[in-house]
């Protein structure tokens, strides 16, 4: 939720946001006027009230025809006063309504334009030439398979498309992996966290998940719970309705949990093996910091992808995020794209986004700086999303024999194994 002061004052600014992003402009007008109607409504009710309270204290000093006349007009007070009160809660209830379904404000520096309009900001490693080594890459699924590490057919045969096991090393593999990317994350200061799966909806909208990504959501109708799509939604809400001391900020978790997403509108879309499913377990970086320290805090959050993704010795791409792209929630997002060679193109692997005060105003996260109280910032930036980093590895570390050389920070999770060789069938 933007800061409904700045909205009055700049509206251009919010305007020109929604119109990079795509998104209705005419909302911001819809808003202005709900939010004039809230402020108005207010005022006359403060002002009936005031007016009945002055005649109560009238009423007691006097009498005869003067106090018959006064509680007449006390009564006429009464039923405006009540009706002013309603027309107040029905304009703040619309302003919240429109304000909820407005998207951050995007920032200045995001490049315009949809999905493929980011701009490439640093590319890092080689990619390997599989040419001149001899011999042609096989997919990811190819190797897990031959590997005894990937089972998509009894997956679907359980589950249905886009489920899958992990079966052998490609299990112990997920398991290096997290601890592995939670080692890193705790020695950077993270606290490490498990977060719930299921959340009430008041988590999963302030978060901002509820509107254009809304579709991609799972919703239990019965209870009323979301499955969350990431860990982010769980932390955020973690200090909801809560003052944080600024002296404690920054505040840094790091999640690993299940997530779950329909994928929506993907039909036909990467549906060979397990680079885009309906479940898979990710450890998500979250921080909680002042406002004015956001934007240093999102380059450190992309930094540590960076360690992540040079420590697994992946080929991989940053891009900054062209807005049309961004999610509701996020002014800025730098993605971390890993080259996946049967593809032939970079694909994201992580993402580091800056929300700004925009989900702490939804969630009322507060600091307290003295005598101060305001919304702070909250960042969130994806570790380790684990069957793509899967993908990535088995494709860019694969041997002309089938089997795939293990990245020398992930050896201590595995028992000290430096190749994963193909099973015997």
């Amino acid at each position: 939720m933007i800061d409904l002061r700045l909205l009055r004052e700049d509206p251009d600014r919010v305007r020109a946001s929604q119109r990079a992003r795509g998104e209705d402009v005419a909302l911001v007008d819809a808003l202005l006027s709900a939010d004039e109607r809230r402020r108005s409504s207010g005022v006359r009710f403060d002002e009936l009230r005031s007016e009945q309270k002055s005649i109560g204290k009238l009423i007691s000093k006097a009498s005869g025809d003067e106090k018959a006349e006064l509680l007449k007009k006390t009564g006429r007070l009464a039923a405006d006063v009540k009706a002013a009160d309603a027309e107040q809660h029905e304009a703040d209830e619309e302003t919240k309504r429109l304000a909820l379904q407005l998207g951050n404000l995007v920032h200045p520096d995001v490049p315009v334009g949809g999905e493929e309009d980011f701009v490439v900001l640093e590319t890092h490693g080689t990619i390997r030439d599989f040419a001149a080594e001899g011999f042609e890459p096989k997919d990811h699924l190819e190797l897990g398979e031959a590997l005894g590490a990937i089972d998509v057919e009894r997956g679907a045969k359980v589950s249905g498309s886009r489920f899958y096991y992990l079966t052998g090393v490609g299990a112990l593999l997920e398991l290096a992996l997290v601890n592995a990317a939670i080692a890193q994350a705790t020695e950077a200061g993270f606290v490490p966290m498990l977060t719930p799966a299921l959340v009430r909806p008041r988590a999963m909208e302030g978060t901002g998940f509820l509107g254009q990504a809304a579709e991609n959501v799972y919703h239990l109708e019965k209870d009323d719970y979301y499955l969350v799509g990431t860990s982010e939604v769980p932390l955020a809400a973690y200090h909801m309705d809560e003052i944080l001391e600024a002296d404690k900020l920054p505040l840094r978790y790091a999640g690993f949990s299940p997530c779950f997403r329909r994928e929506a509108g993907t039909y036909g879309k990467d549906t060979r093996g397990i680079f885009r499913v309906h479940q898979f377990d990710k450890v998500e970086m979250f921080s909680y910091v002042l406002p004015e320290d956001a934007e240093n805090e999102h380059r450190r959050l992309l930094d540590w992808e960076k360690q992540w993704l040079d420590g697994l010795e992946l080929p991989y791409q940053v891009i900054d995020v062209a807005s049309g792209d961004l999610g509701a929630s996020a002014s800025r997002k730098f993605d971390c794209e890993a080259w996946i060679p049967t593809q032939g193109k970079y694909r994201e692997l992580t993402s580091a986004s800056n929300c700004d005060s925009f989900q702490a105003r939804r969630l009322s996260v507060r600091l307290r700086d003295g005598k101060k109280v305001q919304p702070l910032a909250t960042l969130n930036g994806t570790l380790c999303a684990v069957p793509r980093t899967i993908v990535a590895i088995l494709e860019n570390h694969q041997l002309a024999d089938g089997s795939v050389r293990v990245p020398e920070v992930l050896r201590p999770y595995l028992g000290g194994r430096e190749v994963l060789t193909p099973v015997a069938k």
